[in-house]
């Protein structure tokens, strides 16, 4: 009997013995491909250079309360961050995750409105259809209605606007101009309603991960975005948390859109899950803004810049810049979308597949013409997910994905270090667990 609390009591998870590579390999022997570990594993589990870096930090000193120390690792991990991040990106405030990154990034934008004098500004604007992390103030900014709808009662009052998610957003007599003018006009509308001197953040996944499954914007709709924050003087806080760190493409997913946010929070790729490590990045305005009133962020976790997770990070990003790594991505991506499209591009219940770089998404339909989704009681993804996992495939497979009740996806994230082999391997076994889990439409 364990007395570990699972994630769901009701069918408790299997012992892992080991990794190696991009695989996982359970207690007796089975090997399973990881291309769904919420885009954590990006080195796989065998990186021999991270792993040094962090036993070696372990033998210098474990841990220092940040109350009265910094430490090297620190401090060269954010000076390596800023000088890879987008323009404007000054300062580093490193947590232990993701929702700790968001729930940083909404608070430092409120105390910075307070500080400049403007606290009437308190009012955040996200998108349906988003997630953000599990914290309080994380979970109200994100617009995954399942993950929200119990705890609603605790939650602040967030704005919510359609997401760019042209596949069933976009009209078929519209363009992609037309289509992001009607977004833009949206969001205008929202702010108006609200009071512009009322809000202080928009806050947006630059590709959508966990809840749409890998659904990037398109045209110009972030340079669009921008300049609407910048005009009604709004913080722009990109979740980079699930899509930075490399995975599509580029170290940070906004430099493909041709943005700098004021506020970015990263995580998962950051410590490849070799360490808890996630990171708020914030412009020197900002930080500026708190060193020239009370100098004191009024915020803090006990782990923050844990030297042995910093360490482990930067040694993560030599692997990813110094290593050549990152320049693996795109192509490496273009190979998995290529075999996913021969595997699965014709299958009647499929009825999109999308992304970028290593960060690519299949929608499950029950009609293609139509894109009507699976009868949610059928829970299909759900069904995909345990026919990968029986085949040896680890992906990334949710529901909700039109209103948090309808439409299934998959999302698939592999490592960096993906093999050819393995591309064909990835494509081939979630086509038999697609026909396993659909097996009257197959």
């Amino acid at each position: 009997m364990s007395h570990v609390f699972p994630r769901n009591s009701k069918t408790p998870p299997i012992k892992v013995s080991h990794g190696e590579g991009a695989y996982l390999f359970d207690e007796g022997g089975k090997a399973y491909l990881n291309c769904g570990d919420a885009a954590v594993s990006c080195l796989g589990h065998s990186d021999a250079h991270v792993a040094a870096a962090a036993k070696a930090q372990l033998d210098r000193v474990a841990f220092a309360h940040t109350g009265f120390f910094t430490s090297e690792p620190a401090e060269q991990l954010a000076d390596r961050l800023v000088s890879l991040a987008p323009e404007g990106i000054d300062r580093v405030y490193f947590v232990s995750g993701g929702s700790e990154a968001m729930e940083a990034a909404l608070k430092l934008a409120r105390q910075y409105y307070i500080e400049k004098g403007e606290p009437q500004r308190h009012r955040v604007i996200a998108r349906r259809q988003s997630y953000h992390g599990n914290t309080l103030g994380a979970l109200a900014t994100g617009g995954n209605e399942w993950r929200r709808a119990q705890f609603a009662p605790l939650l602040i009052d967030v704005s919510h606007v359609s997401p760019c998610y042209a596949y069933r957003g976009k009209r078929a007599d519209e363009t992609d101009g037309a289509y992001v003018d009607r977004l833009v006009a949206e969001l205008e509308a929202e702010i108006t309603s609200l009071g512009a001197e009322t809000v202080m953040a928009f806050v947006a996944e630059p590709v959508v991960g966990a809840t749409l499954g890998a659904v990037p914007a398109v045209g110009d709709y972030f340079k669009r975005i921008r300049a609407v924050c910048d005009r009604h003087g709004i913080l722009l806080i990109l979740d980079e948390v699930m899509c930075g760190m490399g995975r599509t493409g580029t170290l940070f997913a906004s430099t493909q859109y041709g943005v700098s946010p004021d506020i970015c929070a990263i995580a998962k790729g950051l410590g490849a899950g070799y360490q808890p490590i996630g990171a708020m990045l914030c412009s020197a305005d900002i930080h500026n803004t708190i060193l020239n009133g009370s100098g004191f962020f009024q915020h803090g976790h006990t782990y923050l810049g844990h030297p042995v997770a910093c360490a482990a990070a930067l040694a993560v990003l030599e692997r990813l810049v110094d290593d050549g790594v990152l320049h693996q991505v795109t192509p490496l991506g273009d190979k998995v979308r290529a075999a996913l499209n021969s595997r699965l591009g014709q299958h009647p219940n499929v009825g999109d597949i999308r992304g970028v770089g290593l960060f690519q998404g299949v929608e499950l339909v029950q009609d293609r013409d139509s894109k009507d989704p699976f009868d949610p009681a059928l829970k299909t993804h759900a069904k995909v997910k345990a026919a990968a996992f029986k085949e040896g495939l680890i992906c990334y497979p949710m529901g909700g994905t039109i209103d948090g009740q309808r439409g299934d996806h998959i999302l698939i994230a592999p490592p960096f270090i993906l093999e050819d082999t393995q591309v064909e391997e990835l494509a081939d076994k979630l086509a038999k667990a697609i026909h396993s889990a659909l097996p009257a439409s197959g």
